[in-house]
């Protein structure tokens, strides 16, 4: 067993969902299907008479006629699933999204459930715990709220099958607003790792995306090394936190801060005007945005609101008329 198909039996004992199990499958018979050849050589040395095949050949072709076509279902039904999650998505648009991104096991699930307060999520001290994308809705204040989206650890050389075939689950990645490239602080090789990390979502075409880096597991350095992880990152990373998503400690609740900043750079202020009687937009206002002030003058209800491209094109479509940005 190389270390391709290691990768793929670790993917396959941790498959939990029918999706994961599919694109693992998907993954192992494409990884099996060009060394077949190599798989029946103990057979080679039957052969049939003049003009017959041997044994050998004949279950080889058999066998990539059965993967070939396993192959063909599986890729049909992964296919109907990412149909499936982009209507999700669509649903979602209008939230601002985050997409937990990192090495396996450096702690994006136990990230996710500190967020979100969402006890229900698995977490696990082990590599590839999470190979379905779980998204939760986290409240970052009283009106402003967006999701986070966990999806599949990365690790060193990953076998190309199975990047292929988590490709369905990892456009979470493409679709997000911003990435949190979550990293094991106290692993001693996190700068590998988050080289990995960046070398696949260039692949992924994701590589420029807004990103802030989390430095996970401080809780679990010297107070001197925290110290010199702190000052390498101020000159490093621009947009970083330091966390411990098992602790509680302050740095979760600065990296609310920071998504609430990026959530309201995302959707700026503005200030519509509408008819008195339009309660509708006025509802349609406080659901989809953040309403910072409501005034009312003779002539018409003056909002002043936090609202996204999509929102504010409802709203102007719904009688609003912008009246300064």
């Amino acid at each position: 067993m190389d270390r391709a198909e290691l990768i793929l039996d670790i993917f396959a004992t941790r498959a939990r969902s029918n999706e994961a199990r599919m694109q693992v499958e998907l993954a192992q018979l494409e990884y099996l299907l060009p060394r077949l050849t190599r798989m029946w050589t103990h057979l080679e040395k039957t052969r049939g008479g003049i003009g017959l095949r041997g044994p050998g050949e004949t279950q080889l072709e058999t066998d990539r006629r059965l993967i070939g076509h396993r192959i063909r279902v599986l890729k049909e039904r992964l296919a109907d699933v990412q149909r499936s999650r982009a209507i999700q998505r669509q649903s979602r648009r209008l939230l601002f999204r985050a997409a937990l991104v990192g090495y396996t096991n450096a702690g994006k699930s136990s990230l996710l459930r500190a967020l979100s307060h969402a006890p229900e999520v698995f977490v696990e001290d082990r590599l590839f715990a999470t190979l379905d994308p779980l998204t939760r809705e986290v409240a970052l204040s009283d009106q402003q709220k967006m999701v986070v989206t966990d999806t599949v650890g990365f690790i060193r050389k990953l076998p190309h099958h199975l990047v292929a075939s988590f490709r369905a689950t990892l456009e979470e990645v493409l679709e997000a607003d911003v990435l949190l490239h979550v990293i094991d602080a106290s692993h001693p090789f996190w700068e590998e790792q988050r080289d990995v990390v960046e070398e696949v979502l260039a692949d992924l075409g994701a590589h420029e995306k807004d990103v802030v880096y989390v430095f996970n597991k401080v809780d679990l350095l010297t107070p001197e090394e925290r110290e010199g992880l702190a000052a390498r990152c101020r000159n490093l990373f621009p947009a970083h936190v330091m966390v411990s998503a098992v602790g509680g400690d302050a740095g979760v609740l600065a990296l609310r801060e920071l998504l609430l900043e990026r959530a309201r750079r995302h959707s700026p202020l503005v200030e519509l005007k509408l008819d008195h009687g339009n309660g509708r937009l006025l509802a349609e206002l406080h659901r989809q945005g953040e309403v910072a002030a409501v005034r009312h003058e003779d002539d018409a209800t003056y909002v002043t609101a936090r609202l996204d491209a999509a929102a504010l094109a409802r709203a102007t479509r719904l009688g609003g008329v912008v009246v300064h940005t």
